[in-house]
């Protein structure tokens, strides 16, 4: 069995990381953003940065989980129409990211989770809402903003949730939508963590392995929790998770 004493040390650790492939699991097929809640936790078991690296496959099985299961649900054009600004905002990260000390990056998460929080005030009254989103930098803005905080802390959850309460989604477009964005710039995160970052290693994607079955399970109860909930219930628990995620980021 492979040896993972230097990534988790205890029983407490390890109980910690499976709770969060939960939590992770359930973020992609239902409840938006409670995954967030894992960002702070994991930085503080492996490091801000190195954390992202061991984040990311657990990620990627639970997005792929999420696209399977909604995979006729999603809107091609919201996930597209951002998607050039999002893999600029990828570039820009990654090379401040690489440059940038443990404390530096830890301030740009912090930043990107600021920029979340007003972004969800300027977007909250209808009239605001309705000339903000047909404006031509919206899309563009959004993007860069979703592409730089996904590469440098996997903490877009907060700003795609903005993206997507602005477009008015039922539920299942909602949650399909989004998985949709994520999954995209996730799996390109891939080989820029591993080639550029070297921060993807073995020994911590067969730890993530080890996780799967907790992934598979909070998938599980996340597509339950959108198939019980209406719809008004649904937006209300999902802006109530990104306020909590937000502020829990920041303590």
């Amino acid at each position: 069995m492979p040896d993972f004493s230097n990534l988790i040390q205890g029983p407490a650790e390890w109980c910690i990381f499976f709770f969060c492939a939960l939590l992770i699991g359930m973020s992609k097929t239902g409840i938006a953003n409670i995954g967030t809640l894992t960002v702070p936790v994991f930085a503080l078991l492996f490091g801000a940065k190195h954390s992202t690296g061991i984040v990311l496959p657990l990620l990627c099985m639970a997005d792929l989980l999420a696209v399977i299961y909604y995979r006729k649900k999603f809107h091609r054009k919201l996930v597209l129409k951002p998607m050039p600004w999002a893999l600029l905002g990828l570039v820009i990260a990654l090379v401040l990211g690489h440059l940038v000390p443990e404390s530096g990056f830890r301030a740009m998460m912090s930043a990107c989770i600021l920029l979340g929080i007003g972004m969800m005030f300027a977007t909250g009254r209808t009239e605001k809402l309705e000339a903000i989103t047909a404006s031509r930098w919206f899309a563009p803005i959004i993007g860069l903003v979703l592409g730089f905080s996904t590469m440098i802390g996997n903490a877009a959850g907060p700003i795609l949730t903005v993206y997507l309460l602005a477009m008015r989604l039922p539920k299942f477009a909602f949650v399909a939508t989004g998985a949709w964005f994520i999954m995209i710039l996730n799996y390109l995160k891939i080989p820029l963590q591993v080639f550029v970052w070297d921060n993807i290693s073995l020994s911590g994607i067969l730890l993530d392995l080890t996780a799967l079955p907790f992934i598979l399970l909070g998938g599980f109860i996340g597509i339950r929790i959108v198939d019980v909930l209406p719809e008004r219930q649904f937006k209300v628990l999902v802006i109530a998770m990104t306020a909590v995620s937000t502020l829990f980021l920041l303590i």
